[in-house]
C-alpha cells in the first residue's frame, strides 16, 4: 500500500503545488490589474489636467477680454459724450458766425441806404 500511499501523497503534493501556483498566478494577475488600473488612472489624470489647463487658460483669457471690452465701452461712451459736446459747441459757434454775417450784411445794406438817402438830400439841397 505504500506505493498507493506514495501515489496519493504525490497527487496531493501536485494538487497543493498547483493550488499554490494558481494563487501566485492569481496574485500576479491581480497586481498586474491594479498596476494597469493605476497607470490608466494616471494617464487619465494627465489628460484631464492637460485639457483643464487649456480650458482654464481660455477662461482666464475670456475674463480679461470681457474686462477690456467693458473698459473700451466706457471709454467710447466718454468720447461720444465729448464729441456730442463739441458738436453742440460747433453748432452754436456756426449760429453765432451766421448771425455776425447777417449783421454785417445788414450793416452794409444800412450803409448803402444811408449813402443813398444822403445823396438824395444833397441833390435836393443843390437844386
Amino acid at each position: 500500500m505504500e506505493s498507493g500511499s506514495s501515489l496519493e501523497l504525490a497527487l496531493l503534493q501536485l494538487i497543493h503545488e498547483n493550488q499554490n501556483r494558481s494563487i501566485v498566478i492569481q496574485n500576479q494577475a491581480e497586481k498586474a490589474k491594479k498596476n494597469a488600473l493605476r497607470s490608466a488612472q494616471n494617464v487619465s489624470n494627465l489628460l484631464v489636467d492637460s485639457v483643464n489647463g487649456g480650458v482654464e487658460e481660455t477662461f482666464v483669457n475670456e475674463k480679461q477680454i470681457e474686462t477690456e471690452i467693458r473698459s473700451l465701452l466706457s471709454t467710447i461712451k466718454q468720447y461720444k459724450k465729448q464729441t456730442d459736446q463739441w458738436l453742440a459747441t460747433t453748432h452754436a459757434l456756426n449760429s453765432v458766425l451766421k448771425e455776425i454775417g447777417d449783421f454785417e450784411n445788414w450793416m452794409k445794406i444800412m450803409d448803402f441806404d444811408c449813402k443813398s438817402i444822403n445823396a438824395v438830400i444833397r441833390n435836393i439841397h443843390q437844386v
